[in-house]
């Protein structure tokens, strides 16, 4: 009897470790809401879990939107972080990028849009496929940063730029934004962050490790943002119909300075 036991107890273990070894290698631990990125560093999401499940639909009904309004020159990319929502890719005209932009800010719960799409034709494959290895790449250095937590930031690259979302110290950004710049074949960095004060984001992880959300737009990172949290609706209520065809399109959202530093490669 023990030795069967002692053999289901083998293979269980032998199936464990199988499992893990077959999980991609960029995929970190979970453990209790806290990621593990294998020994190294560990950190939680910044945001509650409220702001997540609002950033998931901010980007699924911000993508079927974008497919209402879409047509054969327009290519964008949804993402949102904090409910502040990045938009990036191709449109065919100033008009459609208007649009665009008009549409995100209908969206509830977003709080800002800063609208990155460009005027001209799409990204052939091979820009594709070079975003997504800089993106790697990029992933992989903040990581591999003893300073900073590198899972705190999004990373998006878009023909070359690289953006970073996420909620941080100024320390943190400026860390973060060196970082990127260094890795080879980087264009421009530019950063749509929240920037907390050293006190709000030690208060934040001694308590549930989440920072407040502001109520406002993420601000310039020269103004500093602790903010007030804001409340979440989730479940939210169904997108409202779309303007009719005859209609104009609304005025876009003022010009994405909001939430925005650029910081151009050395």
């Amino acid at each position: 009897m023990k030795t069967r036991s002692a053999q289901r107890l083998l293979i269980a273990f032998t199936a464990v470790a199988a499992l893990a070894a077959s999980l991609p290698g960029c995929v970190p631990l979970v453990v209790g809401g806290t990621v593990v990125a294998g020994a190294g560093m560990v950190a939680t999401d910044r945001r509650s879990s409220a702001v997540q499940l609002d950033d998931q639909a901010i980007e699924l009904r911000g993508a079927a939107r974008v497919s209402q309004i879409a047509n054969d020159n327009m290519n964008v990319t949804v993402i949102s972080y904090n409910r502040q929502v990045l938009l990036v890719g191709t449109v065919g005209s100033e008009a459609d990028k208007q649009r665009v932009g008009a549409e995100m800010q209908r969206l509830d719960n977003v709080r800002g849009v800063v609208n990155e799409v460009t005027v001209g034709p799409g990204s052939t494959l091979a820009d594709r496929s070079n975003d997504t290895y800089l993106t790697g790449k990029v992933k992989a250095s903040l990581l591999d940063a003893k300073d900073i937590f590198g899972t705190s930031f999004k990373i998006v690259t878009e023909r070359s730029v690289v953006y970073i979302m996420g909620i941080a110290t100024r320390r943190e950004a400026d860390r973060a934004s060196d970082v990127a710049r260094g890795v080879a074949g980087v264009a421009k960095v530019v950063r749509v962050m929240d920037i907390v004060t050293d006190a709000d984001l030690a208060n934040a992880q001694r308590s549930n490790g989440t920072v407040a959300t502001p109520t406002a737009p993420a601000p310039v990172q020269d103004a500093g943002a602790g903010g007030s949290s804001s409340s979440s609706r989730v479940p939210l209520p169904p997108m409202a119909p779309l303007p009719q065809s005859n209609v104009s399109p609304a005025p876009a959202p003022a010009p994405a300075n909001n939430g925005v530093v650029t910081s151009p490669v050395r």
